[in-house]
């Protein structure tokens, strides 16, 4: 695995809030392609068709080589290069946020309007969370009962994510990893339990790991 870390949103989540009346939604998901950004907008359209506006914008690839936003409406550079600048301050790719508005009968003017959408982003993004995508190993380690105490202990101060514990007779640990920091593990690990263990690497992916 040669990628680069990059940042991107943990989950789908949405917040709102309201402005002089006017009710403002934002939408944020994780999109790996433009293709599943573009389905995401659609589902946002079609869960909202009653809205005044459903304002987006969204960056794909490790390096952001694709940038899209609309202002569905609203006067020009009003929403969408808000939304998208707000991403950008962030430093947030494969992701997509939906900013829906329904018009509460007072207007906001061009810079309300610019703030509006700018927290609608904000809001959008920190629900979903933002994590960065590192190179990741998945690892099987068997621990017998008499290990347990010391391993648990051990783990607390490493830089893993225990994702199970499996009791039979016993204890498998299934865990997470940045390939980065596999090499000092394992040699801690070793340490600590003077040779016993035996890890088992058996996928490596890409994994978000919060900031």
């Amino acid at each position: 695995m040669n990628l680069r870390p990059y940042k991107t949103l943990l989950k789908p989540a949405s917040d709102e809030f309201i402005v002089n009346k006017s009710r403002f939604i934002g939408y944020g998901c994780p999109c790996e392609t433009e293709e599943a950004a573009l389905q995401f907008l659609s589902d946002i359209r079609t869960k909202h068709k009653d809205a005044t506006h459903n304002c987006y914008a969204y960056i794909i690839g490790p390096n952001m080589g694709v940038m899209r936003y609309s202002d569905d409406g609203e006067p020009g550079g009003t929403a969408g290069m808000p939304i998208i600048e707000v991403m950008k301050a962030r430093g947030v790719t494969n992701c997509a946020v939906v900013v829906t508005r329904y018009f509460g009968g007072i207007l906001l003017g061009a810079g309300g309007l610019v703030r509006a959408y700018s927290q609608g982003a904000a809001v959008a993004l920190n629900a979903c969370g933002v994590g960065t995508i590192y190179p990741t190993a998945r690892y099987l380690i068997e621990v017998g009962y008499p290990l347990l105490n010391r391993m648990d202990y051990f783990l607390k101060d490493e830089p893993v994510i225990v994702e199970d514990k499996a009791f039979t007779d016993v204890i498998t640990y299934t865990m997470l990893m940045k390939t980065e920091d596999e090499e000092g593990f394992l040699r801690r690990l070793t340490n600590m339990s003077e040779g016993s263990l035996e890890p088992l690497r058996y996928e490596e992916l890409y994994y978000p790991w919060s900031e």
